[in-house]
């Protein structure tokens, strides 16, 4: 894909999300648990699957610090319902193979940066999650920074829950900056909430206003400090101190 074609979300998809795990998923994920707790060792611990929705709700994780934390998602939670992850197209579609791949093996939504206006985001979202799918997304907007430490979220999570409505699942994700043979993953998930929750609200201010900005502003910061604790906790089982000997440190750049 190049530049020139720089549509979003449901245009680029060209049809709503499946919250129906199909065969190549299936094949994705089996193949995933066969190379990375076989041959690469790696542990995962997961907790709080309890709080999981029955679908079609907002998957907030964090934090994102590499591109394997949609794979250890996908491994941490139930196959179905799909989740789908509004991700960067800049950072995906650097070449043409990658777009084939996310189109064969799905669960992607583009956003390019300076593209469509919230609307088109909040369509997506909308479509994904009245299928009964799962949308994903990271609060962080990037991959930067260590793993002690959360970044400042970004208001879109908050300005999308206003928007939709949607449940939102808070998951606290440690362990994925550096990768190495036995490595340690953990994932908690949280008792879901919404928007309007988070912000202190009992509806929702009207559109395009400073008011629902602010209320934005207010729903991700409160989202942030409920994961922050959760992160912390997790890196102490997850990350490995600096002078523990460490093989295979070149899955990092594969991923990174």
């Amino acid at each position: 894909m190049g530049r020139s074609d720089r549509r979003e979300g449901i245009e680029w998809l060209g049809r709503p999300p499946d919250a129906k795990a199909g065969l190549t998923i299936r094949l994705a994920a089996a193949a995933c648990r066969l190379i990375g707790f076989g041959l690469l060792r790696f542990r995962l611990r997961v907790e709080g699957r309890d709080h999981i929705p029955e679908g079609g709700y907002i998957l907030a994780c964090a934090m994102h610090r590499s591109w394997i934390d949609p794979v250890v998602i996908l491994l941490a939670l139930p196959i179905e319902p799909r989740v789908w992850y509004l991700g960067s197209a800049e950072t995906v579609f650097r070449s043409r193979w990658r777009e084939i791949v996310m189109r064969r093996v799905g669960g992607f939504l583009p956003v390019w940066r300076g593209g469509v206006d919230i609307e088109g985001h909040v369509e997506a979202v909308a479509a994904t999650v009245d299928g009964g799918a799962v949308l994903g997304i990271f609060p962080e907007g990037s991959r930067r920074g260590d793993e002690l430490a959360l970044q400042p979220f970004r208001r879109g999570t908050g300005l999308i829950g206003l928007r939709t409505g949607a449940t939102i699942l808070p998951v606290a994700l440690a362990g994925t900056r550096d990768l190495y043979l036995g490595k340690r993953f953990a994932v908690r998930v949280l008792p879901a909430t919404d928007a309007l929750t988070l912000a202190g609200l009992a509806a929702p201010p009207e559109p395009d206003t400073p008011t629902e900005l602010e209320a934005a502003r207010s729903a991700t910061a409160a989202l942030a400090e409920v994961i922050r604790p959760h992160v912390a906790e997790l890196a102490v089982w997850a990350v490995d101190p600096p002078e523990r000997p460490r093989r295979w440190t070149w899955l990092s750049r594969i991923v990174g």
